[in-house]
């Protein structure tokens, strides 16, 4: 007989206590029940590689951009100086090709030139006043068909000497050669890039300041890529989850500001309604049928203010009621 009132008393405490969970208390607003959690960052190497350094600890406050963890890099630096190596002859061969001839020799062809467009001047100039004197017979015709020869051979040296100015100034290289030479340096230039993108993950830093919540691996092991090394928790990633009976969600938005309160901390912390779920789920594993509808439940995210961000810890429990 004392047992089954025990068990009487004992069905009534969690009727109550189910009670004190969903209904409000007294003539306040509604109270719910949740608890704090965090969207953690979890960072892991690209690549794999052995630990060389990991100067933060659990429970360290990192700064944006502070090292999280190095791994060797020895041999990406080697395979970086050796491409950028590569980077450095493809660029001067192909300033090579694309160069003309050397100064002195272009000075050299223009010399020539300027000397045989003086000899063309002398040698028309001679052939004008023998055209004219062969007139008078003071010139044989021989005589002006030989001045005639010197003028058309001076403009033919002429013509040859202005051909090697201008190809001692065109580039050394074929287009042909310039452009393939040209794609032999891009080409270089893109591994180099990809050598340099791997030897800058081989150092890891903090995305944004926040909490070092755990450290997995140590200085020395050789974690895969893509394993966590470190979990970061950014202040901006705590949020309040809890849950309302399905008849009250209709009122709650995303934007609604709550009051939260906890254990320890300081009075007026507040947040604001973030994610209000689109289906529902029971407390229990249940049946649905009209009688356990009341046991229908909605999740509910809030985001604290970033001011009250301090207070709140992972797991810790809190109650929510909506501000008016």
């Amino acid at each position: 007989m004392k047992a089954r009132v025990f068990l009487l008393i004992a069905v009534m405490a969690v009727a109550g206590a189910g009670l004190w969970w969903w209904y409000p208390r007294g003539d306040g607003p509604d109270v719910w029940q949740g608890y704090v959690d965090a969207n953690f960052v979890r960072i892991g190497p690209p690549l794999q590689g052995r630990l060389t350094d990991v100067p933060v600890k659990e429970g360290d406050m990192v700064q944006p951009g502070q090292l999280l963890f190095a791994q060797d890099d020895a041999n990406d630096i080697a395979s970086r100086d050796e491409i950028a190596a590569r980077v450095r002859e493809a660029a001067a061969r192909l300033t090579n090709l694309q160069s003309p001839g050397r100064a002195e020799e272009i000075a050299q062809a223009e010399a020539t030139v300027a000397d045989n467009r003086a000899t063309l001047q002398r040698t028309t100039v001679d052939l004008a006043r023998a055209e004219t004197l062969v007139k008078s017979q003071s010139v044989s015709v021989q005589q002006r068909d030989q001045s005639r020869a010197d003028m058309l051979s001076a403009a033919a040296r002429l013509q040859v000497a202005e051909a090697a100015l201008a190809l001692k100034k065109a580039t050394i290289g074929r287009p042909e050669e310039i452009a393939a030479q040209a794609a032999v340096l891009a080409e270089n230039k893109a591994q180099l890039a990809q050598a340099e993108w791997r030897l800058a993950q081989r150092r890891m830093v903090a995305p944004a300041g926040g909490l070092i919540s755990t450290v997995y691996a140590r200085q020395g092991e050789t974690p895969n890529a893509g394993v966590p090394v470190v979990s970061l928790l950014p202040p901006d990633n705590l949020l309040i989850r809890f849950f309302v009976p399905e008849t009250v969600v209709a009122g709650l938005h995303a934007g609604n500001r709550l009051a939260i309160a906890c254990d320890s901390c300081q009075p007026n912390l507040t947040g604001v309604i973030s994610f209000v779920s689109p289906r529902a789920e029971y407390t229990p594993p249940v049946i649905y049928s009209e009688a356990t509808r009341g046991k229908l439940v909605i999740m509910i995210e809030a985001r604290p203010t970033p001011p009250d961000i301090a207070q709140l810890k992972p797991g810790q429990p809190v109650t929510v009621h909506l501000m008016r």
